[in-house]
This record gives structure tokens, C-alpha cells and sequence, in this order.
């Protein structure tokens, strides 16, 4: 009767110790969620909301791709210049920037106003709005708004590229490829994260 007495008195801290373990791992799991969640949401921050919401609807196109769209090409500084002379939130050329003016016939607006924080964006959003328009997808629209429309056109009346002239099977320039998986991937965070 002692020895069973033993055994069962061995067990007991055995289980009391895989318990503590498995509490233990369960804090830290929760901890490590609670601590990436707070990493993809200050690396894919919501910010200039009135006017990305505003802008987005008004040019039927998702938030989120405005968000994915800011985030990749300025990291939300609004005075960013890159080092072909694109400004602003998202990054829009001056050649750009003058066809986008001329389409929306805003004579009052001067390529400097790309560092305003709501004029880039209504410009950037005019711009992805016409885009989906004449594209229909994600994917190629953003291919166009990197490597502009007249190439992404080449490549759609291409079959080797596109076998539907629609879709881009692949895209040729490793730059606007690499950009385009950028912003389908920052999508999906946002979505993740806010819808």
C-alpha cells in the first residue's frame, strides 16, 4: 500500500508540472500575438483616414489599397520625394501630376501641392480609380500605376505575358513585379487588421 501511495504522490507534481508548462506556453503565445498584432499595426498605420475614405469612395476603389498604396510608396511622410523627383503620400510625378490636373480640370493646383497631405490624395486616388477602370484588377492597375499605362498595355497585348490580355501572367520588369506583390501583400494586412 506504500509504494502505491508513492507512486500515485509522483504523478501528482509530474502533472502539476506539464500544467505550468502549458500555462506558461499559453502566455506566451497570447503574448507574442498581442505583440505582432501591435507590429503590423504600427507598420501599416491608419492615418489621413477623412481623406482616404472620402477619396476612395468618391473614385470607387478600396480603402485599403489606398493604405497599401501610401504605405509602400512614402511610408506616410507627406514630404517624401523619391529619387526620380516623385512627392508626397503617393508619390506622383510631375508629368503625372499634369495629366491628373488637366483630367480633373483643377487650374488652381501647382505641382508643390504634392506635399499637401489631401490634395496628394485626391490626385493619388483619381489616379488608382482610372486605373481599375481601364484595367479591372488589382494587379494590373498597380503594374500600370509603377510602370505606367502605355507599358502595362504592351505587355496585355502580348500573349506571352498575357494570356487573356487582361491579366499579367508575369510581369517583365522585376521593379514593378516586386512593387505589386508590396501592395497585394499590404492589402491583405489591412484587411487583416481593420475590416
Amino acid at each position: 500500500m506504500t509504494q502505491t501511495r508513492r507512486k500515485r504522490s509522483r504523478g501528482k507534481p509530474v502533472v502539476t508540472g506539464l500544467i505550468v508548462v502549458l500555462v506558461i506556453a499559453l502566455i506566451a503565445a497570447v503574448g507574442l500575438y498581442f505583440a505582432y498584432d501591435r507590429y503590423l499595426r504600427s507598420s501599416h498605420p491608419i492615418k489621413y483616414e477623412n481623406y482616404v475614405e472620402r477619396y476612395a469612395r468618391d473614385n470607387h476603389i478600396d480603402k485599403y489599397l489606398v493604405y497599401a498604396v501610401i504605405k509602400t510608396e512614402s511610408g506616410f511622410k507627406p514630404k517624401a520625394v523619391s529619387n526620380v523627383g516623385a512627392r508626397g503620400l503617393m508619390q506622383i510625378m510631375e508629368d503625372t501630376f499634369d495629366w491628373i490636373k488637366f483630367r480633373m480640370d483643377d487650374d488652381d493646383a501647382v505641382y508643390s501641392d504634392m506635399y499637401d497631405p489631401q490634395t496628394n490624395i485626391k490626385y493619388g486616388c483619381f489616379l488608382l480609380g482610372f486605373l481599375y477602370e481601364e484595367f479591372g484588377n488589382v494587379e494590373t492597375a498597380m503594374a500600370a500605376y509603377h510602370a505606367g499605362r502605355g507599358q502595362v498595355n504592351e505587355w496585355l497585348a502580348d500573349s506571352s505575358i498575357s494570356a487573356d490580355g487582361v491579366h499579367l501572367d508575369t510581369i517583365p520588369i522585376s521593379d514593378t513585379a516586386h512593387y505589386v506583390d508590396k501592395i497585394t501583400k499590404a492589402i491583405d494586412v489591412y484587411k487583416k487588421l481593420y475590416s
